[in-house]
C-alpha cells in the first residue's frame, strides 16, 4: 500500500495509536457469575416474548389480503372475458397482478413462521449447549428410539396404514 492509501483510509493513524483493545482474564468464577448475569438477562427476555400480541392479527391480516386479492383476480378475469379483445389484456395483466399478490401474501405468512421456528431451535440449542456447559442436564429434552430393521420397519408402516383404512 502506498503512504496516500494509508492516509486516506486513516491505516497511518492505527500504527500510532496506543488504543490496543485489552483482553481481560477473567476467573472460572467471575466467568459463570457473567453467564448467570447473562442468563438472567435472557430469561426476562423470554418472559417478556410471550407478552407480545397480536401476532395471529398478522396471519389473518394476510390471509384476508390474499383471499381480497383472488376474488379481485376472478373478477378481472370474468371480466376480461366479457369484454372486448382490445381491452381484455390490461385486464388480465391487472387480474395476474393480484395473484401475485396473494402468492406475496402467502409467501409472507410462511417466511414469518418459518423464522419463528428457526428462532425457537436457535433457542433450543442455547439452552443445551448452556445446560450441556453447566453439567445441568436434568432439564433437557430427551428421546427414546429402537434399532429396526429394514423389514420390522416395513411391516409396522404397513400395518399403521391398514389400521388406518378400516
Amino acid at each position: 500500500m502506498t503512504k496516500k492509501l494509508e492516509r486516506l483510509f486513516g491505516f497511518d493513524q492505527l500504527e500510532d495509536s496506543e488504543d490496543i483493545p485489552v483482553v481481560e482474564n477473567m476467573t472460572m468464577e467471575e466467568t459463570r457469575t457473567a453467564i448467570v448475569n447473562i442468563d438472567d438477562t435472557i430469561d426476562k427476555i423470554d418472559e417478556a416474548l410471550p407478552a407480545i400480541r397480536d401476532l395471529m392479527a398478522s396471519d389473518r391480516e394476510l390471509d384476508d389480503i390474499a383471499d381480497l386479492a383472488k376474488q379481485s383476480y376472478q373478477d378481472l378475469s370474468d371480466l376480461g372475458m366479457n369484454v372486448d379483445s382490445r381491452y381484455s389484456a390490461e385486464l388480465f395483466a391487472v387480474a395476474g397482478t393480484m395473484l401475485g399478490h396473494a402468492l406475496t401474501a402467502k409467501t409472507t405468512k410462511l417466511n414469518k413462521k418459518l423464522k419463528m421456528i428457526d428462532l425457537q431451535l436457535r433457542k433450543l440449542k442455547l439452552d443445551q449447549d448452556a445446560a450441556k456447559r453447566t453439567g445441568n442436564l436434568d432439564n433437557l429434552p430427551t428421546a427414546q428410539g429402537q434399532v429396526l430393521t429394514r423389514n420390522d420397519l416395513l411391516d409396522r408402516l404397513i400395518g399403521d396404514r391398514a389400521q388406518k383404512d378400516k
